[in-house]
């Protein structure tokens, strides 16, 4: 029986053109090689499994090779590169600095350094995760680092960059790598697939480069377990069954129970998703997730940010049409805040149920919707070209659509009145009562110059008591009325003037309604108010904390005191007496110090006799 090579070795890539996903940092080092432009140190960073020690090799044996080919790739051919792709090449070296991370690893490196190439022009030392590094031996191999035999290039691989020593940063070339997306894994993916006769759903190679976040490793490590699991046909079900992944079809329930306002659906589907052992965290994640996802395919412009099988696209473009911009970025709102509080909270399932029904509020249920329609009616009355003036002689007039009779009329008279003041609204929202209003009403407005406007209203209306039609109250409407109502509205108390007297008592008449705060009615009771101007008044107050307890209950007191002299310019400053200020007891020794500061024959005295204050 054959020995079996994982994926991830055996279709690792030999050549440049076959690394996947870097095709800028190869592209740079391929054009270094044809220029004859190489460093004398490279650090190669970027996140696991993409391609950073496979690119060294590459380039390790691409420099070396002896017969290159047009596009500056090695040609597995000459004794350099057999030599290479059989491992027994004496001018590649690699060293793992994270179990030789020693400056005796580094010195016996640094010895072999001396030694010149036997075949080919250079010798590469490849150090992966040289982060790992201690401080002495970065420190030892900063010098050969800095200048090394023209023979030698290194090429420092890591995944966390931010921990090298800039001494040594600052000697190398950085290439930075980047995380390959979606698109090249699956594509890659599927070629692996052909070659090893695996039948494929593409959504569910989909779900493992997701997986996979941007590491080619790891989606061929994924992939060849989930081959194992299915025996050679990969489904998007066999995928989430074995990955432990939650289904789309959860999110897209979850969804259509969220647009329906249904909070008893949502909770079952919470229920059968806890029961199948995921994590709350991991399930309010993927909901934000989710709802980002349709407010991405809202559009098709930045339907591209959502890299999913063509299905499920579809599947969500659909969705989306549904749902609202502002429902979306409310729901991505509640769902995030639930993610942040959902490690602090104690009982986290109620959290994510709460959660569900905010989500569910937003939107409203078919038969609110309709419960809605039935009991709210809208009339909707055109502007008029130009503006009315309604007096008591103007009319009103309403054809009814029961009196079909031609000049049948019905003049009314319009009083003054405030409450009708609604009815000459553009659009306005009455509540029907009774069902059996009628409809299609005529109100014809005359105004002084005898033209009238005719306006349709399509409303229910409401019988009179003697059933022969709509009674409607006269009104006037004048401009003096409007300022006098204004100035009401501005003006509450007045602006009467008052004695000191006057204010005492109020001020006394305020302490007397304190009976649940003791200690601002004992201090009002203590300090009286004192008038020094028509609309001012003083309080002196003994301490600090007096005037910061009457500030900030300024508000409250003012405001009773306004009422109560009916003066709204009223106005209370408050002030510390000088003469009067209550000092604060003092100890004996801060006694003894005051005394002394005016007799100094005190402190000779008691260091003569050696006394100490108890």
């Amino acid at each position: 029986m054959d020995t079996f090579i994982v994926s991830a070795r055996k279709y690792r890539p030999s050549t440049f053109k076959s690394v996947v996903g870097q095709e800028a940092l190869t592209t740079t080092l391929k054009n270094a090689i044809a220029g004859n432009k190489l460093a004398h140190a490279y650090l190669f960073s970027g996140p696991r499994g993409v391609g950073k020690t496979t690119c060294a090799r590459i380039f390790a044996k691409t420099i070396n090779c002896l017969d290159l080919t047009p596009d500056n790739e090695s040609c597995n051919k000459c004794e350099s590169c057999v030599a290479f792709n059989q491992q027994r090449s004496y001018n590649i070296h690699e060293l793992d600095a994270a179990s030789n991370n020693g400056v005796d690893d580094i010195r016996s490196l640094i010895d072999q350094v001396r030694i010149p190439p036997q075949i080919g022009k250079y010798k590469v030392y490849i150090i992966d995760e040289v982060h790992m590094l201690s401080q002495a031996a970065f420190n030892s191999f900063l010098k050969t680092l800095e200048e090394p035999p023209a023979h030698a290039i290194f090429i420092l691989a890591t995944t966390e960059k931010h921990k090298i020593i800039p001494t040594i940063l600052s000697r190398c070339q950085v290439y930075d790598f980047n995380r390959i997306n979606i698109a090249d894994i699956v594509e890659h993916l599927l070629y692996v697939a052909q070659q090893e006769g695996v039948t494929t759903e593409p959504e569910a190679l989909n779900v493992i480069a997701q997986k996979a976040d941007g590491g080619m490793r790891d989606a061929l490590s994924i992939f060849d377990q989930t081959a194992s699991y299915t025996q050679g046909n990969i489904t998007y079900k066999a995928v989430i069954e074995n990955l432990n992944v939650l289904d789309y079809e959860y999110y897209f329930k979850l969804t259509d129970a969220i647009l329906d306002g249904s909070v008893v659906e949502c909770l079952l589907i919470l229920n059968d998703i806890l029961n199948r052992g995921f994590e709350g965290q991991y399930i309010i994640s993927g909901v934000a997730s989710h709802f980002r996802d349709l407010l991405v395919c809202k559009d098709s412009k930045t339907a591209t940010l959502f890299e999913v099988g063509a299905s499920i696209r579809d599947q969500y473009i659909e969705t989306a049409k549904r749902c609202s911009n502002e429902f979306l970025y409310k729901a991505i709102e509640i769902a995030n805040e639930c993610d942040l509080n959902y490690r602090i909270s104690k009982n986290r399932r109620l959290l994510l149920e709460l959660t569900l029904i905010k989500l569910c509020q937003l939107q409203e249920s078919p038969k609110e919707k309709e419960e809605k329609k039935s009991s709210i009616k809208t009339i909707e009355i055109p502007a008029a070209e130009k503006k009315t003036k309604i007096d008591s002689s103007e009319k009103v007039e309403v054809d009814s659509e029961d009196k079909k009779k031609p000049g049948h009329e019905k003049e009314i008279d319009r009083q003054s009145n405030h409450d009708e003041k609604s009815r000459t609204n553009t659009k306005t929202t009455v509540q029907s009562a009774e069902p059996s209003f009628k409809q299609n009403r005529k109100l014809e407005i005359q105004t002084e110059d005898s033209s009238s406007e005719s306006v349709s209203i399509n409303k229910q209306k409401k019988p009179s008591l003697n059933g022969m039609g709509v009674s409607l109250s006269s009104f006037r409407i004048k401009d003096e009325e409007k300022k006098e109502e204004k100035k009401e509205s501005t003006t509450i108390n007045g602006n009467n003037s008052f004695t000191e007297k006057e204010l005492i008592a109020a001020w006394n008449e305020y302490a007397d309604n304190l009976l649940k705060e003791p200690l601002l009615k004992n201090t009002i009771t203590l300090y009286q108010p004192k008038l020094i101007s028509d609309v001012i008044f003083e309080v002196e107050v003994n301490t600090e904390i007096n005037k910061e307890y009457l500030t900030s209950n300024s508000l409250s007191i003012l405001t009773f005191l306004r009422s109560s002299v009916k003066n709204d310019d009223l106005t209370m400053t408050i002030k510390i007496a000088e003469g009067n200020a209550i000092k604060k007891p003092l100890t004996s020794r801060e006694i003894f110090d005051e005394m002394s500061d005016n007799n100094q024959s005190l402190q000779r005295l008691s260091d003569e006799l050696g006394l100490e204050l108890n």
